[in-house]
């Protein structure tokens, strides 16, 4: 026995929901202007009704009978028996009677007595003045009734007019609301299909446009976009978002084209240095002891190369927020960070100017910038020179005395792979900046590389903080 499906599980409601957003849209549209029209038919029906009844109301008062016709009626008509005027005759159709305190009745103009009310009998006794009422005769006829007291008489008085001309012009009006009801639901309707038919055709074009990317990866692909409304913030999200895609796309492909391409020498000079030793080793032809030392120097550079390439690539392709984020001392890090640049450049001289200076930040990734700002600071740095290190205020600058860089190239310097025609022949993937430049930018700091005066390059990196850390919050007091 299968298990009933969602629709069927949700009843109505989920049968509704089963149904495509055109159908729901159009369904609901319908159904709105249905109950519309049928509140306002009910409504007009009720207005009718009682506009026919306040008429009916008016004609019985005009109908009031005074002391001397009532005299004059009673005494052509001494037996109380129920009586109809002739068609042409003003009675015609209307019922009269009169009512004795004591609840008697005597039809004086009529085809059959009507049922007496309360009222009736209040107004008889004189509790009541008069009184607007619904009644039915011994017969079973509808009667509108009006009875009042009048002067010198000790009787009241009923007049009554059937109902019948009043639900016969209520009949015909229900039919007559009724099919425009109707007329107004099948309207509804087909105005609801060109309702969602026309508010969907964007929503169409976008579930087109998302249909092909999926199938085709055409992130070229934009959607037109006309007005402010829900529809066109939704269209000029998509194209911005297959614009970041395919732009994201653009650089992914360039970076793995770079990286092949960086890869490539290494490896190839690796292969060759590698083939060589084992084909020394194949053919029992041993190699010089120097030349045999400085293959294998090669390859373990080589592999170094290697190693720090794949390294920096790792690191480009690391999330925004890998780590983290913590209050971070930025003159340690820098300490730190000469420590291994010292290390490196023995040769060199570092002048150092460190104030306290405290960012927000990846430790890792930060301390990892300031490694490739000094190690560049170091590559790029002639034997004898120096290196001048300041942090002042959140800035923090690294000045060399090496060759600099030309203007022209200044521009391209945080590029992922670029490399300076003068430096390709020196290590180095050409990642080192461009993993400085996006380190900065995640702490919400800038960085900037120039021509120093006199010669040498200075690189600039600006992060937002303090001189003093952050209070620590306090701990919970023990329960």
């Amino acid at each position: 026995m299968t298990a009933p499906g969602p629709a069927a599980r949700g009843g109505p409601l989920g049968r509704l929901r089963a149904l495509p957003l055109r159908s729901r849209l159009a369904l609901l549209v319908a159904v709105v202007v249905a109950v519309a029209v049928a509140a306002v038919a009910t409504a007009s029906w009720f207005v009718v009704r009682g506009a026919l009844v306040d008429s009916l109301d008016e004609s019985l008062s005009a109908n009031r009978l005074t002391s001397n016709q009532v005299v004059a009626l009673l005494n052509e008509n001494r037996e109380c028996a129920p009586r109809i005027p002739a068609k042409d005759n003003v009675w015609f159709g209307v019922t009269v009677q009169l009512i004795e305190p004591t609840g008697q009745s005597c039809v004086i103009i009529g085809n059959a007595p009507i049922a007496l009310s309360g009222t009736d009998k209040a107004v008889a006794d004189g509790t009541l003045h008069s009184v607007f009422h619904d009644a039915r005769s011994v017969d079973g006829k509808e009667f509108r009734v009006l009875t009042y007291r009048v002067d010198n008489l000790p009787w009241a008085v009923s007049v009554a007019r059937p109902f019948s001309d009043v639900n016969n012009t209520l009949t015909d009006l229900t039919v007559l609301l009724v099919l425009a009801a109707g007329l107004g639901a099948v309207g509804a309707g087909a105005a609801g299909a060109w309702v969602a038919r026309t508010g969907l055709r964007p929503v169409d074009q976008l579930t087109r446009a998302v249909e092909h990317v999926a199938l085709t990866e055409d992130l070229s692909v934009r959607i037109p976009v006309g007005g402010d409304d829900e529809i066109a913030r939704l269209s000029r999200s998509f194209n911005a978002m297959t614009a970041a895609l395919a732009s994201s796309r653009d650089l992914q492909q360039q970076l793995i084209a770079d990286a092949g391409h960086e890869l490539r020498t290494p490896l190839t000079s690796l292969r060759t240095n590698v083939e060589l030793l084992v084909r020394s080793e194949e053919t029992g032809r041993a190699l010089p002891a120097d030349d045999r030392a400085a293959l294998l120097s090669s390859v373990t550079a080589q592999m170094t190369e290697l190693a720090a390439l794949i390294g920096d690539l790792q690191e480009l392709s690391r999330p925004d927020s890998g780590s983290r984020v913590l209050v971070l001392p930025l003159h340690e890090l820098t300490e730190a960070a000469l420590r291994r640049a010292r290390l490196r450049g023995p040769e060199l001289t570092f002048r150092t100017d460190l104030t306290p200076w405290y960012v927000r930040g990846e430790a890792p990734a930060l301390e990892r910038a300031l490694v490739n700002i000094l190690d560049n600071a170091v590559k790029f740095s002639p034997p004898g020179e120096r290196v001048e290190v300041s942090l002042r205020g959140g800035e923090l600058t690294v000045r060399d005395h090496g060759p600099g860089i030309p203007s022209e190239e200044l521009p391209h310097v945080f590029d992922r792979f670029w490399r300076s025609p003068s430096a390709r022949s020196l290590p180095g993937s050409g990642l080192g900046l461009a993993i400085v430049a996006r380190t900065v930018q995640q702490s919400g700091g800038t960085v900037a590389l120039r021509a120093a005066p006199g010669g040498g390059t200075s690189v600039t990196v600006r992060l937002p903080g303090a001189p003093t850390p952050p209070p620590a919050p306090p701990s919970d007091p023990d329960p």
